[in-house]
C-alpha cells in the first residue's frame, strides 16, 4: 500500500443512529490529548455521513466539525458500528473509503461497521469478522467475505475488522501497537484498565460463563509462568501448578481463556520478546534464550506468526 502522507491523522464516522459505545471507544483511544506523546500522537477529527445534527444511540445528537472530504483526507479512518447490517451504505460514503484506501489509508471498522467495509468491494475474497450475532448476516449479505466468527479482529490489505462491543478496543489497542510499540499500547491499556492484548476469540463469550474462583485460580498461574518464560514450562508443569490433573486444566483453561495452553504460552512469549527488542539491546540469540523459545529461528517463526513481522524490523521500528 502506498505511504500515507500524514500517517497520525485519524477519523471516526459520524450517522445518523450512530452505535455510542463503538464511536466513544474510538474517541478514548485516539482522540483524547496524551501529553506524554507530545506531538506524535494521534491528530483525531470527527466526520459526519452527511451535515446536520445526527442521532446517536441513547437519546443525543451528534454535530461533527468534518465530513466526507475531512474522512477521506485521513490516514486511519473508523467505522463505529452501522445502523443495521442489513442497512444500506450510501453511494458516496463507499466512493470515499475506496479512494482513502487506494491512497494508503487504514480502514477499520466496530462490530457492526463491518457491513460498510465489506460494502466496498475491499474484502471480497477476504477473512473478516463482526460480532458473533451478526455473522451469518453478514456472510449471507455479502457471499464473497470469509466471515470468520471466532477472532477478535482481523487484517487483510490494509483493513481491519473487529467483533462486537469491546472487541473494538482490542482493535484499537493493536493499532496503537503497530504504530507505537508494545511499551505505549500498554501504557494505553492500563488508563483503560485494560490488557494491552487478549488471547482467543469470540468463542469464549458465546453462552460460557467461567466461575469467578477459576479467573483466580488462573490468574495465580499466569503470574507464576510470566515470571519464569525462560525456563521450559510444559503442560504438565502448568497443570500441577494449578493443582489439576492434565486433562481437567486443558478443558477448564481453555473455557477461561479462551486459548489452549501451548497457545497462550506462545503469545506470552511473543509479547515479553517484543518487550525485550524494545527496550533493551541484547542480541537475538539472547532474547529467545530469556523468553523460552531456545533458539532465534525459534523465535523469529513465532514472532512472525503472531505479529507478522521479523524480531529485527521490529526492532527496528520500535526499539526506543
Amino acid at each position: 500500500m502506498p505511504i500515507h502522507p500524514n500517517p497520525r491523522s485519524v477519523a471516526v464516522l459520524a450517522y445518523d443512529g450512530l452505535c455510542t459505545f463503538e464511536f466513544g471507544q474510538v474517541v478514548e483511544v485516539f482522540g483524547l490529548p496524551r501529553p506524554e506523546m507530545g506531538d506524535d500522537w494521534y491528530r483525531f477529527q470527527v466526520c459526519a455521513e452527511r451535515p446536520g445534527p445526527l442521532r446517536a444511540t441513547g437519546g443525543f445528537r451528534v454535530e461533527a466539525d468534518g465530513g466526507l472530504v475531512e474522512l477521506g483526507d485521513a490516514a486511519t479512518i473508523l467505522i463505529p458500528g452501522w445502523r443495521g447490517i442489513d442497512a444500506p451504505v450510501p453511494d458516496d460514503l463507499l466512493d470515499t473509503l475506496r479512494a482513502a484506501h487506494a491512497r494508503g489509508s487504514r480502514l477499520v471498522s466496530v462490530c457492526s461497521g463491518a457491513a460498510v467495509l465489506a460494502a466496498t468491494g475491499l474484502l471480497d475474497g477476504k477473512r473478516v469478522t463482526t460480532h458473533w450475532r451478526y455473522a451469518e448476516r453478514l456472510a449471507a449479505r455479502f457471499p464473497r467475505v470469509r466471515v470468520d466468527a471466532g477472532v477478535l479482529y482481523t487484517e487483510a490489505d490494509g483493513v481491519f475488522t473487529s467483533a462486537g462491543s469491546s472487541a473494538g478496543l482490542d482493535l484499537c489497542l493493536h493499532l496503537v501497537r503497530r504504530d507505537f510499540g508494545s511499551r505505549i499500547a500498554n501504557d494505553v491499556g492500563r488508563r483503560l484498565v485494560l490488557p494491552p492484548h487478549r488471547e482467543g476469540g469470540q468463542a469464549q463469550f458465546i453462552d460460557r460463563p467461567v466461575a469467578d474462583r477459576e479467573n483466580a485460580r488462573f490468574a495465580h498461574l499466569f503470574d507464576w509462568a510470566r515470571s519464569r518464560l525462560g525456563e521450559r514450562i510444559t503442560i504438565e508443569r502448568m497443570a500441577g501448578e494449578a493443582a489439576m490433573s492434565r486433562r481437567s486444566f486443558i478443558r477448564r483453561f481453555e473455557a477461561a481463556t479462551g486459548s489452549p495452553p501451548g497457545e497462550w504460552l506462545i503469545g506470552e512469549r511473543v509479547r515479553y520478546a517484543a518487550d525485550l527488542l524494545e527496550t533493551t539491546g541484547l542480541g537475538i540469540e539472547r532474547v529467545a534464550t530469556e523468553c523460552g523459545f531456545g533458539t532465534a529461528d525459534g523465535l523469529r517463526h513465532h514472532f512472525r506468526t503472531r505479529l507478522g513481522i521479523s524480531p529485527t524490523a521490529y526492532r527496528r521500528q520500535f526499539a526506543r
